[in-house]
Order: structure tokens, then sequence, then C-alpha cells
């Protein structure tokens, strides 16, 4: 069986009140169209399909490399129906159509693939029950079998205490599905074409519609409103939470993680609250995140805890190492084994040897730092001249002191000692103490402002 997937994305998004396309707001840190595009593609279809309207070439750009897909404008939006009539022409006529929307993104491939196997010769539809069905057009049965749709704008009072609704998602064979659409007129409040109508007219043709409800509605239904994306938002972290702690992890409150990308895990980590992960994050066993930590596009080894408030970017963070309370780790970091990074440090494009230590309110950036360095208290790598960054290199066993400077380009070679306070512009040899610092004079008798303004000095 050939399968092929239109998508509808052309909405406007009205509800949203953004100047955003409404497939394009973010959900657990992508784009809502892209959680449906991924599933779809899961299903391994011959071509994917994406109708977009207003707003398309923003939504074009941000697909721009994405495989197998072909691009529909619909323009005027005459309605669902319109949509899929304005794709199917680039459909093969030998393949089923599966149609999904772009503002689902929760949904999984187990009830698409289900739909798409029961469609069948006929027309296979997926459905939800829903506590408060307002806004979604009604499944309407006769004897326990689908009769019919009717949108929550022409539904009378009695259809609309229905709470079967429809999810947009169905499934056909392309010529039932065209000569279905071709049957469907604008005749309604909306003055549009709708899909849902095809429904009907299948029933009254005789042609087998099935209805598949979905297992939980959260998957199936649309969003809307920035109301209804919190709430999708909460319902996917929640999932990846569990997903996380079923392989695993502890996590203290699912309820207060969020995962905006790919997380992998190994045994007995540890999450606690206020934690953000973005990107693709690869943590091994016994990793302890503490509060309030955001990280992103990092790999941490075994046995490494982050303690509270740190932000870890683009690092690659050996095992046994300590990082934070507030330290802040830009991409291009690389920690060796048992490397503590402490309160209020910064690294960028900085890598530091197995051991190495700075603990205190220290910047190290465009540098190498070797095994067994100290690195003190308010020191700092000088990487930027105004033009150009320049590199550090430091061997290992150096200790430099606090408040130190150094000042790139600049090498310090194996054991030397840099004094606390010293501003260093060229090579420290091997085992040198490097000072650099003014000498310290000693003013007798001099007056304190306080006593000037008194009157009291000499």
């Amino acid at each position: 069986m050939t399968l092929e997937v239109i998508v509808l994305a052309a909405g406007a998004g009205t509800r949203m009140r953004s100047g955003l396309a409404k497939v394009l707001h973010p959900l657990a840190g992508r784009p809502l169209l892209a959680h449906v595009l991924d599933v779809a593609a899961a299903l391994e279809p011959r071509r994917i399909h994406v109708v977009v309207g207003e707003q398309g070439d923003d939504v074009k750009a941000c697909f721009a490399d994405y495989p197998k897909v072909s691009w529909v404008t619909q323009q005027p939006r005459l309605g669902t129906g319109h949509a899929v009539a304005k794709a199917l022409p680039l459909v093969a006529a030998d393949a089923t159509v599966l149609v999904v929307l772009g503002d689902v993104p929760l949904v999984h491939t187990g009830i698409l693939a289900d739909c798409v196997r029961r469609a069948g010769t006929g027309l296979a539809l997926v459905t939800a029950e829903l506590d408060d069905p307002a806004g979604f057009g009604r499944i309407r049965r006769r004897d326990g079998r689908v009769a019919g749709i009717v949108e929550d704008a022409d539904a009378s009072e009695q259809e609309r205490a229905i709470r079967e609704v429809n999810t947009g998602i169905l499934a056909a064979p392309w010529a039932l599905l065209a000569d279905l659409l071709g049957a469907v007129s604008a005749d309604n409040v909306q003055g549009e074409y709708y899909l849902t109508d095809v429904v009907e007219i299948a029933v009254e043709r005789d042609v087998p519609v099935v209805a598949l409800p979905a297992p939980q509605a959260e998957e199936v239904i649309g969003i809307n409103d920035r109301a209804q994306l919190a709430r999708a938002e909460r319902y996917r972290q929640r999932r990846l939470a569990e997903a996380l702690m079923a392989d695993g992890v502890t996590v203290m409150d699912p309820a207060r993680l969020d995962i905006r990308g790919r997380v992998v895990a190994g045994r007995d980590c540890v999450i606690d609250v206020g934690v953000v992960f973005e990107g693709d994050v690869t943590l091994g066993s016994n990793v302890t995140i503490g509060p309030n930590c955001v990280i992103r596009d990092s790999t941490l080894g075994d046995d490494v805890e982050v303690r509270p408030m740190s932000c870890i970017d683009g690092a690659a963070i050996a095992p046994g190492c300590l990082i934070g309370p507030y330290a802040r780790l830009r991409p291009g970091t690389e920690l060796g084994e048992a490397v503590h990074i402490g309160n209020f440090v910064e690294t960028k494009k900085a890598s530091l040897g197995a051991g190495a230590k700075a603990n205190h309110l220290a910047y190290v950036g465009d540098a190498a730092v070797g095994a067994a360095c100290n690195i003190g208290a308010g020191a700092i790598t000088c990487n930027y001249d105004g033009v150009d960054k320049h590199r550090t290199e430091i061997g290992s066993g150096v200790f430099v002191g606090s408040n130190a400077t150094l000042v790139a380009p600049l090498v310090v070679e194996d054991d030397a000692y840099v004094a606390a306070g010293s501003t260093i512009t060229s090579t420290v040899e091997r085992e040198n103490l490097a000072v650099g610092r003014g000498r310290q004079r000693n003013i007798q008798g001099w007056t304190p402002p306080a006593r000037r303004r008194d009157g009291k000095g000499a």
C-alpha cells in the first residue's frame, strides 16, 4: 500500500493573537508542526504535503530542509475540504491518503497507523470524548454507527450536548476521497467547504465509515489558543518525565520539569525542581542536577553533580565533575574528569584538564587549562582586544592567584605560579613565579576624607 499524508497548516490562528503562524508556536521547544511532521514521517509515506496559508512563506522557511515535503498554498482559504482538494492533485492516484492537522502536536504513530489500516476501501476517522466539546465538530451516530459530523457553528442545542468530537484526522483511498470532496458544498454558516461533510456523503452512498476513538483525547485535540497550548505543554512534559522515570531517573517533581528537545539519561540520575533541558542532552549514570538549572546541547558523564542555578550550554563534561552553584558554562567548554567549576565562574571555548579547579568568581575564555590547575577567585583570561579573540595556554599544575589578569595571547607553562593581583602579559616559564603588580607604598600622616570634612585634619 502506498501512503501519502496531507497536513493542514493554513489556519490563521486568530485566537492565538500573534504575528507568528500558529503551527510555528513552540511546544516542548519545537514548532507544533515539527511534531506532526515527525510523526507523519515515522509512517514512511511516499510524500508529505503541507497546506499553508497567508503566513506560508514563514512556515516553509522554518522547514526548508525537511525531507519528502511538498508545499501547497491555499489562497483564499475556503475551508478544510478546499484545502485537501488543493493538495489532492499532487497525490498519487493509487495512494491511501491520511489527513492530519498541523496543530495537533501530541498525536502518535499508533493511532495514525491504525486509521490508515482501517480505511481499506472506505473512510476511517479518529474521534475523541471530551468533557467540554465546545468549538469542535460533533459526531452524529444512528444506531451506534457514524452518520455524519456537524460543525459547532451549525449544531443544534441537542447536537452540542454530544461529547464525541471530530479530531480532523481521517484516511481514505485517493479515488474515494476525491469523489467525496467533489460532492461537498459551501452551504453552511461559514460559507466554507468542510472536509467533515465527506463523512455524511459517504454514509449516504453506503461507503464503509469507521470511527476510531482515541485512547487519550489530549493526544488528538488541536490547539487553538494559548491556554490550550499551555495545557498541551504540561501534558507533553508529564509524558516526557514519566519516560525518564521509567528508565530509572528520579524526577523530584514531574510538574516542574521542562524538556525542550531530547534527553537521554543513565540510571539513578536525580533531577530536582525547575530544571530545563534544551536541545540534545545526554546524562550518564548517577548524575545529579540541582534546582533551577538550564542545560542545553551538552553531555554530562557519570557521577557529575550540577548544583543549583547553573547554566550549561554546549559543554562536554567528563565523569566526576562538580559544577556550580551559579556557574555558567558556555559553548565549547570541555571539562576533564573531576574538574570543579564553582559559584559565579564562567567558561567559554575553554578546556580544563582532570582535577583542575576554578571555584569562585572567575572567567576562563578561549583557553586551555592543564590538569590539576587552580584558578583563584576573581582571576580572568583577557581574550578580547576589541577586534579579535586570543588564546591563553596554561600548562598542568599551574596555580593562578586571586584577581590575576591573564592578557592573551599568553602561555603559562607547567607548575608555574601567578601571584595574586598580578597582570600577566608575557610567557611564564615552567616553575617560575610571575608577579605583575605595582609596588606597595604606605603613606604616613594621611588624612581620611571624613576627618577633612570635620576640620580635624592636619
